[in-house]
């Protein structure tokens, strides 16, 4: 592979990066890990190991990123998330 088809390789990835948000959910003293679990397996499409995890990490680092995507596909998911009394934003 040459020098130019490697650095167009690295942009095409960063490119994608660039493109990618993330729903951050932030910790709160409100809501049970049981509802943040479910929240994440329906809003998200977690797998239960997955939602486990997520909530584990918004526990005891006080946020974590739950979801990756385009903007389009996030925004209707942390509006849910928002309306279920979950602290989340886009980033």
């Amino acid at each position: 592979m040459s020098t130019k088809e490697k650095i167009q390789k690295q942009i095409d990835i960063a490119e994608k990066k660039a493109n990618q948000y993330e729903i951050v959910l932030h910790n709160d003293d409100v809501n049970t890990f049981d509802f943040v679990i479910d929240a994440l397996i329906n809003v998200c499409e977690h797998s239960l190991i997955q939602a486990e995890q997520c909530t584990i990490l918004v526990h005891y680092k006080g946020k974590a990123s739950v979801k990756t995507g385009a903007y389009t596909d996030l925004k209707p998911r942390c509006s849910k998330l928002l309306e279920l009394g979950l602290s989340a934003e886009i980033v």
